[in-house]
């Protein structure tokens, strides 16, 4: 099972195609997408999880993935962690099941600052992508994310075949889109073309946000 959690602030064709790509590589067509609700690290998002929820629908609807969208995180009060996701989805999906927990090399940096984060291991797999002209993944890691990392990197029918703990890393997928380069481009009221899917624009225009 493929796992794809974010912010989704707002979505963009980067978050289809990883979705994308990772589905292909891992012989899947299934993605559970978990918008979150409070993240502790974030400020507060500027749009409603009603509008990013649908904005996900919209983005994903023409992708030709199976996709689910997971409402634990917007329906758990208070702040939102990885490690009560994880552990939610590894309980209903059972012990046998890889679980493939998707991320951008930039939150391997920052992993040691989250919740709980050694645990994850024990709860998931993950797949990591970088972005062009970004440093290699594995090149400036703390010392105690390297050392959880680095005896687990896997290839990807490694994975398929193991519940949790291995990593890989993917330098093939290289995506420059940003949530924060289309906020910006919204804002000054430009058009973001093909950084984000139409029908998601049009979302946007409909409702009127990110004006702000």
């Amino acid at each position: 099972m493929l796992l794809l959690g974010g912010s989704f602030n707002p979505v963009h064709s980067g978050h289809v195609e990883l979705g994308r790509y990772f589905c292909q590589l891992f012989k899947t067509d299934t993605l559970r997408l978990i918008p979150a609700g409070n993240p502790w690290q974030k400020p507060p998002l500027p749009v409603s999880p009603d509008d990013r929820i649908a904005m996900l629908a919209c983005a994903f609807a023409g992708s030709g993935l199976h996709f689910t969208i997971d409402r634990q995180e917007i329906e758990r009060p208070g702040a939102t962690y990885s490690f009560d996701t994880l552990s939610n989805i590894r309980q209903e999906a059972g012990n046998l099941v890889s679980l493939v927990f998707l991320m951008g090399a930039d939150q391997l940096h920052r992993l040691h600052t989250w919740y709980r984060w050694r645990e994850l291991f024990g709860l998931a797999n993950f797949a990591v992508t970088t972005r062009p002209g970004s440093p290699e993944p594995l090149e400036g890691l703390s010392q105690e994310v390297a050392d959880m990392v680095l005896p687990r990197i896997a290839s990807s029918d490694e994975i398929a075949r193991t519940p949790a703990g291995k990593v890989l890393i993917d330098h093939h997928l290289q995506l420059a889109v940003s949530s924060t380069d289309i906020r910006n481009a919204l804002r000054n009221r430009q058009n973001p073309g093909p950084l984000m899917p139409s029908a998601v624009l049009d979302y946007i225009n409909d409702h009127q946000l990110y004006r702000n």
